[in-house]
């Protein structure tokens, strides 16, 4: 298996399988450090495609954007389960590819302080 220092630029990118998780909206619990993941995804998601629709820009317009490398991808603990990165990471086999697609909702049609009532317990985050 490949490590993942020999992955090239381009293979990196490749990995992902846009599955849209990483673009849900997440929540932090101040006292135990828990995620919460909701419904809620970032606004420039396109839901049709799975994709970024400012992908190059995105850590400008969403300094919160957190852009996934080979170094930190061992440090992210929100990443969902299903990620392919988290899983090549944890040197564990692909699994059936499920996407946010038809399961969320535009951040532009949520108040911040509604997003708890957002909070999913999907089974494959």
């Amino acid at each position: 298996m490949k490590k993942l220092e020999d992955y090239t630029k381009e293979e990196w990118e490749d990995i992902c399988d846009h599955c849209g998780k990483c673009c849900l909206i997440k929540l932090q619990d101040e006292d135990s450090g828990e995620i919460y993941y909701t419904d809620v995804i970032c606004r420039y998601f396109d839901e049709e495609k799975c994709l970024c629709t400012v992908y190059d820009r995105r850590r400008e317009l969403v300094p919160e954007c957190l852009k996934l490398t080979k170094d930190n991808v061992k440090n992210i603990a929100w990443m969902p389960k299903t990620c392919a990165y988290r899983r090549l990471f944890e040197k564990r086999p692909p699994c059936a590819k499920t996407t946010v697609k038809g399961r969320c909702i535009s951040e532009v049609l949520v108040k911040p302080e509604d997003l708890e009532d957002h909070i999913v317990e999907w089974e494959d985050l």
